[in-house]
């Protein structure tokens, strides 16, 4: 798997709502910022993080466009990117959007999420 590879194969794991498909694509050392501000530190932290949002929203689809490579060598790889998302909420038809930056790390040769930085597209 490549760096473009990997970006593939974490959105069609996130869309599987299910942490077990995530999971092996997430370095123990990762560090996530949603778009609300929450950040979290350590894979434990993220599981919790990921799963709880698994729960809230339902049938969420999460697209990620519009990739920007700004570093990539055999150990590290570095992006920014648009996302999308769209889901369902208490009931209810939801959809967000933002920038982000990712940075992927090679571990055990595979390639795994190092942190990830969701912000909101300003105007």
């Amino acid at each position: 798997m490549n760096p473009e590879e990997f970006i593939t194969s974490y959105e069609t794991a996130l869309e599987t709502q299910d942490w077990k498909a995530v999971e092996p694509l997430v370095s123990e050392n990762a560090s996530v910022t949603f778009s609300n501000g929450t950040v979290h530190v350590g894979k434990e932290n993220v599981q919790k993080a990921f799963e709880k949002n698994f729960s809230l929203i339902k049938n969420e689809k999460y697209a990620v466009e519009n990739i920007k490579w700004l570093a990539k060598d055999e150990n590290y790889a570095v992006y920014l990117f648009e996302f999308n998302w769209t889901g369902i909420i208490d009931g209810k038809s939801v959809s967000g959007s933002g920038n982000g930056t990712s940075a992927l790390i090679k571990e055990d040769a595979k390639w795994k999420l190092l942190t990830e930085h969701l912000g909101r597209k300003s105007d």
